[in-house]
């Protein structure tokens, strides 16, 4: 079952009245992103050999869900900079620092969608500006929709796992030191990944 909508092969099918499916119009409402159950993650290359994976810790967020007509969903996400985590303090504090986030002069990073559009089955993408270091740019996000089901203290919850790469060049973060065996310390390319848990509003 799908949140957005429906699209068979090339042509999109648009349902509205008395045709919306009854088991996604139940979900179409405004939603609100649960942190503790929910993950902000990102991969960096390390050295050209190895992975370094990471989150943030502390974020907000909401959604709204349109079960008929995907281009009307929308969401918001404000994650607090300073909560970022890979594992290692010195690092952590390198990546706050004016090398990285700048975190005192650039404490929020921002996402707002622009679009939504249901790809088939339970795969959406939505696109939207993420705001980095004061700079706006698009961000192209490919979803899953993982179900919907009630919770055993009655919330009403919906999941989505989602996916992304992104060039951090492109938002000023450019800090990077050269190996001597030729190569950069820090890729340029950062994998996103998202697992969202967000619970709908009375």
């Amino acid at each position: 079952m799908g949140i957005f909508g429906r699209r068979d092969n090339e042509t999109a099918t648009v349902t509205t009245g008395s045709a919306v499916n009854p088991e996604l119009a139940a979900l179409t409402g405004a939603y609100t992103i649960d942190p503790a159950h929910s993950t902000l993650g990102f991969v960096a290359r390390h050295a050209m050999v190895t992975n370094v994976k990471g989150s943030f810790q502390d974020f907000t967020g909401t959604l709204h869900l349109d079960g008929s007509d995907p281009s009307r969903s929308t969401a918001t996400i404000d994650v607090v900079m300073d909560s970022i985590e890979t594992g290692n303090a010195d690092r952590d504090g390198h990546l706050k620092s004016a090398d990285f986030f700048r975190t005192d002069e650039f404490p929020t990073m921002t996402f707002r969608t622009t679009g939504a559009e249901a790809l088939g089955g339970d795969d959406y993408r939505i696109t939207g500006d993420l705001t980095i270091l004061g700079t706006t740019r698009p961000l192209t996000i490919d979803l899953e929709f993982n179900g919907a089901a009630k919770d055993p203290f009655g919330n009403e919850r919906v999941g989505f796992e989602g996916r992304a790469e992104i060039l951090r060049s492109e938002w000023g973060l450019t800090w990077n030191a050269a190996l001597e065996t030729g190569g950069v310390l820090v890729s340029d390319k950062i994998k996103l990944n998202f697992d969202i848990s967000a619970i709908k509003q009375a």
